[in-house]
């Protein structure tokens, strides 16, 4: 076997079919989850709890991507083992709430069909994934060791899961073996992106039902939109996506996995993990017409700032942008939660906007638009 397997049909850009659509929502299920659990309970450990399930996830999501990414499901026993992956995506996802307790066993089972699934596909596309599947099997079956293990030894069980999945490409070294379609895979992140924000949008108005629609309310509810707007144009509205997708296309084809990796995988972490911080702290925030608690303003400005840190590591792994002004303009984020717990939970939304609105305005100038 080659290094880089040939794209299936020639030059012919893959394009994500409506299946790789629909799995992808099944997977964002999951992600909303983990913004219930931060919602419900704004402390370090569930915040611990949400990295964790959160690490295992997005590294077999991210398997699932390199799976369609090498040849779409177009016929139908790969479609029906697909849907069988993705009814393991869901049992996970609804194990996630009591993934640390009764439902770890759940949790575990699920993903193990999760890898399961993606090992038999990846298989007839690239033996190379013999090389990695063990990894995820390990980390599936100690998943399950934690659910049944429970308390304080669930936490190193799972964090061992995590470190053996994570650590796996060191040890394997099978990066260059490992095709990648650019249009196809900048499409499909692109799509996750927007179909997260889309869920973001939606727990504003998970978070203000059953409370009368007064004008504080309404105005939080903007200022949350407007928010959430504010992140979706520092990636989409800056150009990012077209500009990766031909640095991407411009890369020799056996560096595209290492630029895949840092800039769409772990990258894409704190993005992830900054949209579901923002959300919880937007469901616990958004009836609160004076000041809210300390753990859902914290959540707000860390999540607009992981968002925000995401990005600039985004554009520095693909070198297609200035990164300064977006960290600053994190490291500005984080002091706005004082602003949320002394005055109000409405102007420390304001006051976030303002502030990537104030990065994009300064980074968009013509001398600005490169990095150097």
């Amino acid at each position: 076997m080659t290094d880089a397997e040939p794209p299936p049909d020639g030059d012919q850009p893959l394009r994500v079919s409506t299946l790789e659509l629909f799995f992808d929502l099944v997977f964002v299920f999951a992600i909303t989850q983990l913004t219930g659990i931060l919602a419900r309970d704004m402390t370090l450990a569930a915040a611990l709890r949400v990295l964790l399930i959160f690490g295992v996830l997005w590294w077999m999501y991210g398997g699932y991507v390199w799976l369609s990414n090498a040849r779409t499901p177009s016929r139908t026993p790969e479609r029906l083992l697909m849907l069988v992956g993705m009814a393991g995506f869901l049992i996970v996802g609804l194990a996630i709430p009591q993934a640390f307790g009764r439902d770890g066993v759940a949790f575990g089972l699920g993903y193990l069909i999760v890898v399961g699934i993606h090992t038999w596909l990846y298989y007839r596309v690239n033996k190379n994934i013999a090389r990695v599947a063990p990894f995820n099997v390990a980390a599936a079956l100690l998943v399950i060791g934690a659910g049944l293990a429970k308390g304080q030894a669930a936490y190193g069980l799972w964090a061992a899961a995590l470190a053996v999945q994570v650590l796996s490409p060191l040890v394997t070294r099978v990066r260059g073996r490992f095709a990648i379609q650019p249009a196809h895979f900048v499409e499909r992140h692109g799509a996750l992106v927007i179909i997260v924000f889309g869920e973001s949008v939606a727990d504003i108005g998970i978070g203000a039902a059953g409370h009368a629609v007064t004008v504080s309310l309404a105005l939080s509810a903007g200022l949350g939109l407007a928010l959430s707007a504010a992140l979706w144009w520092s990636y989409f509205g800056a150009g990012d996506d077209e500009r990766a997708e031909q640095a991407m296309l411009r890369a020799d084809p056996a560096a595209r996995p290492a630029l895949a990796l840092a800039a769409y995988f772990y990258a894409y972490i704190p993005m992830l993990l900054g949209i579901v911080a923002l959300s919880a702290g937007v469901k616990q925030a958004i009836v609160s017409t004076r000041t809210a608690t300390l753990g859902s303003c914290a959540a707000l400005a860390c999540g607009v700032a992981l968002f925000i840190v995401g990005s600039a590591a985004f554009r520095r792994a693909l070198r297609i942008g200035v990164q300064k002004y977006r960290l600053a303009a994190a490291a500005v984020s984080l002091a706005a939660c004082v602003v949320g717990v002394t005055v109000s939970v409405a102007v420390e939304i304001a006051l976030l906007t303002l502030i990537v609105a104030a990065a994009l305005a300064v980074e968009g100038r013509p001398a600005d638009t490169v990095e150097p």
